[in-house]
């Protein structure tokens, strides 16, 4: 194998000319003869036993050409890229460009880890907000705290209302005839939440427990295709109905949801944990904003194949979360009216974001000369360890040290930065900088450090 060209392209793409010799073809041809001679018939000769210089001759010297390109091919590309010290992102496309005794050639144009400029990355601006906790605040979340220990209570003296709880069976038809999906029994159906078709809800109300009474519903125009702007019936039976009890706010719910004997020690608590959050959150924000701005400082040429791979990753990441939520994605795909295509397009546009993050830290990184020392690692080790409520060695068993490293190099990294950064207040920034663009439907870069390096016990965590 041999390297004849080495052409780089726009896009930080490069097009590659490779020769694979006549001695390297002869041993892929014959790899391909063993493999095909099974399925060969010749007269005469029992099935695999026919010599590989009658099969050519009477079938044409090229007959195992393909299989032997296809056998030599891949080793051919990944010497050729080695040669060349090219980093090569996703996989190429390959043009067959001659073959023949005297061997093969091929091109191969492929994406490569494009060059990067890094602009300011010390000293950038970027806002952080003001952590304020009020009083609302906090008997905001004690009223959650409340909801969150409510009990449903059964009520049978009176008929449903907004804001109950009702137990229904229902069941669907289209012209007379039941539809798919379009049928349930002791389904808990909450009157207000929006959770079924507009007019469903409202038609509940004033049901009394085991009375039936037909709905009739017309689906909005831009529901799945199957039932767009239909016309159905809902044959439907109220078998229960059940209203929220909510505890008071006094000392008693303070004992019982917490280790404090009163409202207003858990009122502290709350205040502190809120205060807590919400700096962890700004600095988190801050974070974000300052390496957004590093990141739009540099200059690199970035290949589609990286924007595309970073995209099925999103993708991928937001069909798992359907999914640990209990809903299939097929499910969910035809209820939004969907689709694979118009998924990934969305994820584009984040995609890119941190695509340009990423590549920002890996220059940061190596400007810096950051390194992760056998105390970084193991620090890190411990912390996720503490983390996932597992041991250092279980911990061990489950991440690459190389994947660990990567990580504590990012935030050292990130950390330098945002140390260097300058805070200011969110308004002034907003008098400076133009009116962000609209937030993408799909995921988008919301943490600048890279996700934690999770165990799992099936699969290594990703390395990139």
């Amino acid at each position: 194998m041999s390297v004849k060209s080495c052409e780089k392209l726009e896009k930080s793409t490069v097009a590659l000319t490779v020769e694979v010799s006549a001695a390297d073809f002869e041993a892929a041809v014959e790899k391909a003869y063993r493999k095909q001679r099974g399925s060969i018939r010749m007269p005469g000769f029992r099935p695999g036993k026919a010599p590989r210089k009658m099969i050519e001759n009477m079938y044409g010297a090229g007959i195992f050409y393909e299989e032997a390109v296809n056998e030599a091919l891949p080793n051919a590309y990944a010497a050729a890229i080695e040669e060349a010290e090219l980093q090569v992102v996703g996989y190429p496309e390959v043009e067959l460009l001659s073959v023949g005794k005297e061997g093969f050639s091929f091109k191969a144009t492929v994406a490569v880890y494009p060059e990067v400029t890094l602009g300011q990355y010390k000293g950038v601006e970027a806002p952080k907000a003001e952590v304020v906790v009020s009083a609302e605040d906090v008997e905001n979340r004690l009223k959650s705290m409340a909801d969150s220990n409510s009990r449903m209570v059964s009520v049978d003296d009176r008929a449903v209302r907004q804001g109950d709880l009702a137990n229904i069976d229902f069941e669907g038809f289209l012209n007379g005839e039941p539809f798919d999906g379009g049928k349930s029994d002791n389904f808990d159906l909450e009157i207000g939440s929006g959770q079924f078709v507009p007019g469903f809800e409202d038609q509940v109300v004033g049901m009394s427990i085991s009375e039936e009474k037909d709905i009739n519903i017309t689906f909005p125009e831009d529901y799945h295709a199957d039932l767009a702007g239909k016309d159905v019936v809902f044959h439907v039976k109220v078998n229960a109905i059940k209203v929220k009890e909510i505890p008071e706010l006094d000392d008693e719910f303070a004992k019982d949801v917490s280790e404090f004997d009163t409202i207003d020690e858990l009122k502290k608590d709350v205040e502190q944990k809120l205060t807590e959050e919400r700096e962890n959150a700004a600095k988190r924000a801050f974070e974000d904003a300052v390496i957004t701005k590093v990141a739009d400082n540099m200059t690199a040429d970035i290949p589609d194949a990286m924007i595309e791979e970073q995209a099925k990753r999103f993708v991928e990441n937001f069909k798992m979360q359907i999914q640990s939520q209990g809903i299939p994605v097929d499910q969910y795909m035809k209820m939004t009216n969907m689709s694979d295509e118009k998924l990934l397009e969305d994820a584009k546009i984040p995609a890119l974001g941190q695509v340009k993050v990423d590549l920002a830290v890996t220059a940061i990184i190596k400007a810096e000369g950051i390194e992760a020392t056998d105390e970084d690692v193991e620090a890190e080790y411990a912390k996720m360890a503490e983390q996932y409520g597992m041991s250092v060695e279980d911990v061990r068993k489950y991440l690459d040290d190389g994947v660990v490293k990567e990580q504590v190099c990012r935030n050292k990294a990130i950390d330098l930065v945002t140390a260097a950064a300058v805070a200011v207040k969110p308004e002034e920034v907003k008098a400076e900088e133009p009116a962000a663009e609209e937030e993408p439907k799909a995921e988008k870069p919301k943490r600048t450090r890279k996700k934690k390096a999770e165990p799992k016990v099936e699969e290594t965590a990703d390395a990139e």
